[in-house]
């Protein structure tokens, strides 16, 4: 396991000073977002040059590239929406393909036509799961075609919004190209917290062997995101619950500014190497 933080954690759309800035604070690698690189988040064109530009500089800097973000709204209740995000999409794709990321992240989505990340009462309607397992259907088809794996991450406010519903759609889909981003925190609400051992043991039983990334996002009693280590969440709980289960990819730290860096990354190597 090694750290690794958001590539937008760092301001600038220069791709060698967002990478610049994670090596100089310590961190092994970056979850990376095309936005850091001067274009859309899912462009509508891929400059030439650019994705491998991204994967050679962050080589010299010794930076994997954990993932690369290619998250929209599966669920969004206007096929007119999802139909038009998929071009972009498929350049995030193509992207994470030439510049040498192994995993492209998903948003499973909401009904909520606003805001993919905030909770609708359709979410766990069957329409809205239809239309989740049509998009990631076409993204599947594009992922056995370039050997890229789909992370897929529970959401509280999503249709994939805990660790059953992640369970129940990998057994649904049953493609190795399928797996999950598992973030702790993400699991958590403020009632739930003082049952959290036991609320991350159930997800790592559940998804353990599907791991593709994990994320170190912390929260405030009150649910409010601080850096990890300042938080409520058992954080050392979880990294060993992800030691034990065979996890070995980046622990991918986000929700704070560029100033806590280096102390997020110095936090993630000692939770790391305690066993």
């Amino acid at each position: 396991m090694y750290p690794a933080v958001f590539g937008k954690t760092y301001p600038g759309t220069e791709a060698s000073d967002v990478l610049d800035a994670a090596a100089a604070d310590g961190f092994c690698g970056v979850q990376f977002n095309l936005a850091s690189a001067g274009v859309a988040s899912l462009p509508d064109e891929l400059p030439d040059g650019l994705a491998e530009a991204v994967g050679r500089h962050a080589r010299q800097k010794q930076l994997q590239i954990a993932a690369l973000s290619g998250t929209y709204n599966m669920a969004h209740p206007h096929r007119s929406v999802r139909d038009g995000s998929r071009r972009g999409f498929a350049n995030v794709m193509e992207a994470a393909r030439r510049m040498g990321s192994p995993v492209v992240t998903l948003c499973s989505g909401s009904r909520n036509a606003s805001d993919m990340w905030k909770y609708h009462p359709e979410n766990r309607s069957a329409a809205a799961w239809k239309d989740l397992r049509t998009e990631l259907n076409f993204a599947l088809e594009l992922a056995e075609g370039s050997g890229i794996q789909l992370g897929i991450e529970p959401e509280p406010g999503n249709v994939i919004c805990d660790a059953i519903t992640a369970a129940r759609l990998l057994k649904e889909v049953a493609s190795p190209h399928l797996g999950i981003v598992l973030d702790a925190a993400n699991l958590l609400t403020a009632r739930s917290l003082a049952q959290q051992n036991d609320v991350m043991e159930e997800a790592v039983c559940l998804l353990g062997d599907k791991l593709l990334l994990a994320h170190a996002k912390d929260i405030a009693s009150d649910g409010s995101v601080v850096p990890a280590g300042a938080g409520a969440v058992h954080l050392k709980v979880f990294v060993k619950l992800l030691h034990s289960s065979g996890y070995d990819g980046a622990l991918i730290a986000h929700g704070f500014g560029p100033e806590k860096g280096r102390t997020v990354s110095t936090i993630l190597a000692a939770l790391i190497q305690e066993r």
